[in-house]
């Protein structure tokens, strides 16, 4: 159970990095996502059933997700349609482009080879997949993190933080936008693309509740892995991926049927925002009654000090007047 939910968890790890860097990076609820993870399953298993090899068809499925990405950026930007709509739209017309591209709305891999494939066969295909997951997500981790550390990175993490800011200060918000958005939905098509490749078939549904799947595991990520710097967010979203993964397996375990997973991610995702909320209340009430107690300590101090005070006037005038009671 443990091995196969870190293999799928490693295969999901890019589409919660994508929505990491829309929903976290930019602040933008992007609904691309339900649209461009099955976009870059189609691109792929249509290429690979076309002859191509498994490693131009998986690029061709990023290329794919980040041109869709580059299409609600301009929607949101230069057409200035909100960006929830923008998704929206382009979640919508990403539904005909995938039923051309497939011409069905299940197309199966038959005796091609997939990344999996071109290790050694005497591995346990649990062991492939986690191979595979971390080569990928290293890879993805480690461009990432050098991206951010250069001024492009660091334009886009200033544009998330602070639009009006970042364009007073010389910064093109509309590109770094757009930028996001592209790597963004690159990222989940390349997910969609290894999801398919181990599922050893693309369908027109399978990106409903994606967006759910990715939210889910940026918030559990960020439950259990906290930090300011960027290596340690994007492990959190890794580490997310795994873990939400995880739970689904157990539940599936406790009997819980297959028709019943997108429920499940709702009430996880339900449940993973609700947690630190009602710990940040708790650690409020708590941090008030310490305050009040410590005030109350305060003026209990104050009245002993003002009681001294007023003993001591009292005591010092009696026996400067001559008064001995």
């Amino acid at each position: 159970m443990l091995i196969s939910s870190l293999g799928q968890g490693l295969l999901w790890a890019p589409l919660v990095i994508g929505v990491f860097i829309t929903f976290r990076i930019l602040d933008i609820p992007d609904l691309t996502t339900e649209g461009s993870f099955p976009f870059g399953a189609a691109v792929t298993i249509s290429l690979m059933l076309h002859g191509q090899s498994t490693f131009v068809a998986t690029m061709a499925g990023f290329v794919a997700g980040c041109l869709a990405g580059v299409v609600t950026g301009i929607l949101d930007t230069k057409l200035k349609i909100p960006s929830l709509l923008a998704g929206i739209l382009t979640m919508t017309g990403l539904y005909s482009v995938n039923m051309h591209i497939m011409g069905k709305s299940n197309i199966p891999l038959l005796d091609q080879k997939v990344l999996t494939n071109y290790l050694p066969g005497n591995l346990d295909p649990d062991i492939q997949t986690i191979i595979v997951g971390l080569i990928i997500v290293s890879i993805v981790v480690a461009l990432l993190y050098s991206l951010f550390k250069t001024r492009l990175g660091l334009s886009l993490m200033a544009t998330g933080n602070n639009k009006a800011m970042s364009s007073a200060n010389g910064i093109k918000t509309d590109g770094m936008i757009i930028f996001g958005y592209m790597i963004s939905n690159g990222l989940i098509a390349l997910s969609g693309s290894l999801i398919a490749q181990s599922n050893g078939y693309a369908d027109i549904g399978m990106g409903i509740g994606t967006i759910v799947i990715g939210l889910a595991s940026v918030l559990v990520g960020e439950i259990f892995l906290r930090g300011r710097k960027i290596m340690v967010r994007l492990l959190a979203m890794v580490f997310g991926a795994i873990v939400y993964r995880l739970l689904l397996t157990i539940a599936m375990g406790l009997g819980f049927p297959p028709d019943d997973l997108k429920i499940l991610s709702a009430i996880i995702l339900v449940i993973v925002i609700c947690v630190p909320i009602i710990q940040n209340r708790i650690k409020t009430k708590r941090q008030l009654k310490q305050y009040l107690a410590q005030l109350s300590e305060g003026e209990n101090y104050e009245q002993r000090d003002e009681i001294r005070n007023i003993s001591s006037r009292k005591l010092t005038k009696g026996i400067l007047s001559g008064n001995r009671e």
